[in-house]
């Protein structure tokens, strides 16, 4: 994991499927478990997937709170 992968986690949308458009670190916590069931992507995006599904398998999703762009 590098620092940038948390910005990501909270910058970058999910490209497809049922949650396409939502933020990676705003995916449910069902859907990050589905893929550690069935299998992450390839590439980056798996990288991200996975490693949203330990930070929320963890109960760590309020450390990517001081992460999010302000609006």
């Amino acid at each position: 994991m590098q620092p940038e992968d948390l910005k990501q986690l909270v910058t970058l949308e999910m490209p497809y499927g049922k949650y396409k458009g939502r933020l990676l670190a705003d995916l449910p916590g069902h859907y990050l478990a589905w893929f550690a069931r069935e299998g992450f992507p390839p590439g980056k995006l798996g990288q991200l997937l996975e490693l949203m599904h330990e930070i929320d398998h963890n109960g760590l999703k309020g450390l990517l709170d001081p992460l999010r762009p302000r609006r």
